[in-house]
């Protein structure tokens, strides 16, 4: 059976012009940052268990309802979020 030919590709070399620097900022997250990250995971993580523990003896908590989860999942996901710039 006959060999097939193999077609030489050109080698792409994207233009000089077309590329633009991107300024990385190297170095570690300051130690305020990593605090306030792990201040938020916990805050809600506290929301949740003081509403699950003592929302019927703390009445304007009692009456947001089901709003605590909202607000103590979202606590706990601003912190998440922050972990994505945390280096």
């Amino acid at each position: 059976m006959p060999k097939s030919k193999v077609r030489k590709k050109a080698d792409y070399t994207p233009s000089p012009a077309s590329r633009t620097p991107v300024k990385v900022k190297a170095g570690p997250s300051p130690v305020w940052y990593v605090a306030i990250m792990l201040g938020f995971m916990l805050a809600g993580l506290l929301w949740l268990l003081v509403y699950y523990l003592a929302a019927e003896k703390i009445s304007w908590m009692n009456d947001l309802n089901a709003w605590n989860f909202l607000i103590g999942f979202g606590l706990m996901v601003i912190g998440l979020i922050m972990t994505m710039r945390w280096r």
